[in-house]
């Protein structure tokens, strides 16, 4: 199946959003069986259907696999099971995705850092102390882009205060770009990943990063923009975020600073959270932090049986969707609704995008 797979993101000029069409009425063995006629019925156009049916991408897709099969190359395709969540719920995310590393991509709490590639060490700074303060706290994941500067500093600082840590590039996974940055490519792998859309083969050229931030945005339940100018990468990514519906945080500067235009413009025009310190992100997040108080303990204890069930359930299955908890505690929607939402005003789960829910 796999081998389908790649070949269906060869197809020349089918999207990202046309490949999921395709996937709403075929697997992707079927659509290379499909006629023209059962094409047109799913709603594509003579020049998609010519596209998909007249395309020779086999031997592209052989080549691939045989790559993945030699080098532990992982996969995840949108339909399984272990595709990161948060991406389905942004309509532009690829169909598939290569990763190297042994890491779970629906993580419960997961923060994308992103900056300058000319950071300050000012930046670096901060970066270090937000991850080292949220690392304390909460059980957290940074995601970033591998390039220079802050991207850097992002990876570095989470190593350090063993924070698992995913670089998502902008090339396939047969090189590594910058390669100043290998040893730390390798050292993320402990713990954590490194992710692309791209097949081996593809370089680091100018148009793939774009695409790269929109992984970067949609992987993550927040992103932090510390030193960005008022054009660049970062700010492409935080306007990705914005669009996805995630909250976006932003570290001040001084209203000369080159490499503080950006996150100052972002905050201005409400697009951005003003940033101090990682109590900000958590208090806005609603993360709390990982040291249950002696009242929720309290909570916990002062459960009736239903709420109980659903707790224990949560507990054994983090990023639940509702529909999991209907189906799994046998329980009707309307009733569902109110015990998750006498939990969470009783701050003992929150809601994450996409109706899930997990245990603070």
């Amino acid at each position: 199946m796999l081998l389908y797979q790649i070949a269906l993101t060869l197809i020349p000029r089918i999207g990202h959003r046309s490949a999921r069409r395709l996937l709403q009425d075929f697997t992707p063995d079927e659509v290379f069986r499909a006629t023209p006629t059962m094409l047109e019925s799913a709603g594509f156009h003579q020049m998609a259907i010519q596209a998909i049916t007249k395309s020779d991408v086999f031997p592209k897709a052989e080549k691939e696999l045989s790559f993945i099969q030699k080098n532990e190359i992982k996969t995840l395709f949108y339909t399984d099971e272990s595709f990161p969540y948060r991406l389905k719920f942004c309509d532009d995310t690829p169909v598939l995705l290569y990763y190297r590393g042994d890491f779970d991509f629906n993580a419960t709490k997961i923060i994308s850092i992103v900056g300058t590639r000319k950071s300050t060490d000012y930046g670096v700074q901060i970066t270090r102390k937000i991850i080292e303060d949220l690392s304390i706290h909460l059980d957290i994941v940074v995601v970033s882009g591998l390039a220079y500067g802050i991207d850097t500093a992002a990876h570095h600082s989470s190593l350090e205060f063993n924070v698992p840590t995913v670089g998502v590039v902008a090339h396939g996974l047969d090189i590594l770009y910058p390669s100043q940055n290998r040893k730390l490519a390798k050292d993320m792998l402990e713990t954590g990943a490194i992710i692309s859309e791209f097949p081996s083969g593809t370089i680091p050229d100018r148009e793939n990063f774009p695409q790269r931030n929109r992984i970067i945005a949609g992987l993550a339940d927040a992103v932090l923009v510390v030193e960005a100018a008022k054009k660049g990468g970062a700010l492409i990514t935080a306007e990705l975020a914005n669009s996805y519906g995630r909250e976006v945080f932003a570290i001040p500067g001084r209203i000369n600073d080159t490499y503080s235009e950006g996150c100052n413009k972002l905050i201005n025009i409400n697009k951005a959270i003003l940033t101090q310190s990682a109590n900000d992100i958590m208090n806005a997040m609603n993360w709390r932090k990982k040291k249950k108080t002696e009242t929720q303990l309290n909570l916990f204890a002062d459960l009736n049986k239903e709420e109980q069930i659903v707790v224990d359930f949560l507990k054994r299955n983090a990023n639940a969707d509702i529909d999991s908890i209907i189906e799994k505690n046998n329980l009707n929607s309307t009733k569902a609704a109110s015990i998750l939402l006498n939990l969470e005003l009783k701050g003992l789960i929150y809601t994450l995008p996409g109706k899930r829910y997990n245990i603070f």
